[in-house]
């Protein structure tokens, strides 16, 4: 152990005085980290490079995770870049050889970083899928429209679960009212829907529409967004135009957004909220903020740390928010093959990342524009939904029974199904993930090190003994490769580590479970 601390107090020292800190590389050892939509990547070839102060529209930590047990840790964003050699930091970094593989690099980091508090999100989030509301009514969210998606949930064979309203149920943005022209009695539905078994989520943001005069009135009557040099509100432009954006680094914000939420929750029964944005890039650098000058990935922390006083919440970016009961969810994705096979390994991201509690977007995609054709591919969706069903967690959005024929809709009801099959062991890997911070799911090296097994993204460990390897790409066989022992396969078929070649009709969803005789 002495000679851990002297290692990191060298580096230390050297950080200090170099510009750049160098990690080297043997040919076999292979580099994880940073930001999660860089997890189609992973592990890192050399060439790539990335500047952590950019998080691109998903979640990012501060660490990078080597397979021969080392780890790279900083305070702040740094920028690195891999070459055949070694790894290059631009930044103050902290740098410890912890163990022999990637799992025991994941394990002291954690422990030293970002330990897990014990903390479970509610189980509604993983005992049964997810639903959102977006790509059925997109910018027209209203009450007949929920309430009937809610019904074709339920009377197309699929569980009740939580059910997330998206934007545009609101007056404006700021304006956290249900909007009476979409919404004529949302006590009622919210009503409805809980007696119909569903928990209900609203969407919300970050962001004020700078026409909405007596709020931001009152906002700035405590200097409650960032603001310019002269004082006024900084107009910022994201995805849905120029907004004022609320200033979180204010206990007096705080305290406001923390009113209108409660306030929605008492006057309607809503049960919890979609934290959208906060992203790095919509928080200026020469923005004016309560504390002097806030960065960008501080504000994006301070989102999530109001979202954790809200036990239905989920997330899209985060900074340094590792350990705790937060619903991460991956960024949009469109709908398509190219997409779907980014699934497994930004999934595998999040969970080396420390982000235990994470979802991959929504079945079929969550990129609207992708479905403004009104043309999809039935067999995307199937196989969408089978990459999700044994993820962490599952959630829909476009409405499989609507756009899928009979047989395709009854394999992805299978799907499902086979996720109620696994619930004991989803459930019992997040009771461990929530004491120890273990992953949920994983890549296959952090099971089973230094057989040659770094670069498999499309398959994952759901714990220690169950492989899963979805079809992401069209077509009904593909190639498994298996780690050294015995397994016996979804069909029951036995087979011995290596690589084997599977057919994979359109109702399979092929899992192999270790050490079975």
């Amino acid at each position: 152990m002495k000679l851990r601390y002297l290692l990191v107090l060298a580096l230390a020292v050297s950080c200090t005085t170099n510009p750049s800190t160098k990690v080297a590389l043997s040919p076999d050892t292979s580099v994880w980290g940073g930001r999660i939509k860089d997890g189609s990547l992973m592990p890192f070839k050399a060439g790539f490079e990335a500047d952590l102060s950019d998080n691109r529209s998903n979640q990012v930590a501060p660490l990078l995770l080597l397979s021969d047990g080392t780890y790279v840790w900083s305070d702040d964003p740094f920028a690195f870049r891999v070459t055949d050699k070694e790894v290059v930091i631009d930044g103050k970094v902290e740098v410890v050889k912890a163990g022999e593989n990637l799992a025991e690099a994941y394990r002291a980091a954690a422990k030293a970083h970002f330990p897990a508090n014990g903390q479970l999100p509610p189980e509604a989030f993983y005992r049964m899928p997810q639903y959102n509301t977006w790509i059925e009514l997109m910018y027209n969210q209203n009450q007949d429209g929920v309430l009937e998606y809610a019904r074709g949930i339920l009377g197309n064979g699929l569980p009740a679960g939580v059910i997330m309203i998206d934007d545009t149920w609101q007056e404006d943005y700021g304006k956290w009212n249900f909007h009476p022209g979409r919404f004529r009695d949302p006590k009622a539905m919210c009503d409805q829907l809980h007696r119909m078994g569903f928990k209900v989520m609203l969407w919300i943001c970050p962001f004020v529409s700078m026409d909405q005069y007596q709020i931001c009135r009152k906002i700035n009557s405590f200097d409650g967004f960032l603001r310019t040099a002269d004082g006024n509100p900084y107009p910022v432009r994201w995805w849905n135009g120029t907004s004022a954006v609320l200033d979180l680094s204010n206990p007096k914000t705080v305290e406001w957004f923390n009113g209108e939420l409660h306030r929605l929750m008492d006057e309607y029964g809503v049960d919890g909220f979609k934290f959208d944005a906060a992203d790095f890039e919509y928080y200026p650098q020469d923005a004016i903020a309560a504390g002097g000058t806030v960065p960008g990935w501080e504000q994006c922390s301070l989102f999530v740390q109001l979202a954790e006083n809200y036990p239905f919440n989920e997330l899209r970016a985060g900074w340094r928010n590792a350990g705790k009961p937060i619903v991460q969810r991956l960024h949009d994705k469109a709908h398509s093959w190219e997409d779907l096979a980014k699934l497994i390994p930004e999934m595998m991201a999040e969970s080396l990342m420390g982000f235990s509690f994470c979802c991959p977007d929504m079945v079929g995609g969550g990129s609207f524009e992708t479905f403004l054709s009104g043309k999809t591919d039935e067999q995307l969706i199937v196989r969408s939904a089978q990459v999700h069903a044994l993820m962490p967690m599952m959630q829909f959005s476009l409405a499989p029974w609507r756009v899928l024929s009979k047989e395709n809709y009854a394999a992805v009801l299978k799907a499902v199904k086979t996720r109620e099959q696994f619930m004991p062991l989803i459930e019992s890997l997040y009771e461990r993930a929530a004491k120890t911070g273990e992953p949920i799911v994983a890549p296959l090296e952090f099971v089973f090190p230094h057989q040659g097994l770094a670069g498999i993204a499309d398959e994952f460990m759901l714990g220690d003994k169950l492989l899963v390897a979805p079809m992401v790409v069209p077509g009904e066989k593909r190639t498994v490769v298996l780690p050294e022992g015995r397994w016996r396969a979804d069909d029951g078929r036995l087979y011995e580590g290596g690589t084997v070649g599977i057919d994979v009709p359109v109702g399979r969803l092929p899992y192999f479970v270790r050490g079975t005789i």
